[in-house]
């Protein structure tokens, strides 16, 4: 499987997250060509804000595998991660992350910052954009639709 199929399965979890009103962002984590983690969105049913879609897949990531380091993991998420994320992401030794649309607010994998060019002890190997259009169109349609309902 290439990324954009992994991508296309964080896009359906996005799309399960916006169909419970949730900001749309789908994660998927894959090791050795098999899915065995996922997340989505879920802070406002959960009323937290360390429900995001990375922080979900990685906590299931961690339990499927025995352990806090992911070797040998990549992360695929359809929004670029944003600080709490891109520090799960260095925490959990994660080898790699794909992400589909950039976050010009809180994006902190080159957006606003890159923390992964920071002198920790991790630093994954990152693509940045795939999918990006689909990715970017489903976060604008959410947003768009909200503005329209909160008027």
């Amino acid at each position: 499987m290439t990324d954009a199929d992994f991508m296309r399965q964080a896009i359906s979890l996005a799309q399960a997250a916006a169909d419970e009103g949730e900001v749309p962002v789908g994660a998927v984590i894959v090791r050795n060509g098999e899915v065995i983690a996922t997340g989505r969105n879920r802070r406002e049913l959960g009323r937290n804000a360390l429900y995001h879609a990375e922080i979900e897949a990685i906590n299931n990531a961690c339990r499927a595998l025995g352990g806090w380091r992911l070797p040998g993991c990549t992360l695929y998420v359809t929004l670029e991660p944003c600080p709490m994320c891109a520090g799960a992401v260095i925490n959990a030794r994660i080898e790699r992350v794909v992400f589909g649309a950039f976050d010009r607010k809180a994006g902190s994998v080159g957006s606003v910052t890159d923390l992964f060019t920071f002198p920790y002890n991790w630093k994954p190997e990152v693509r940045a954009g795939c999918m990006e259009d689909e990715c970017a169109e489903m976060l604008s349609a959410f947003f768009k639709k909200l503005r329209i309902k909160n008027k």
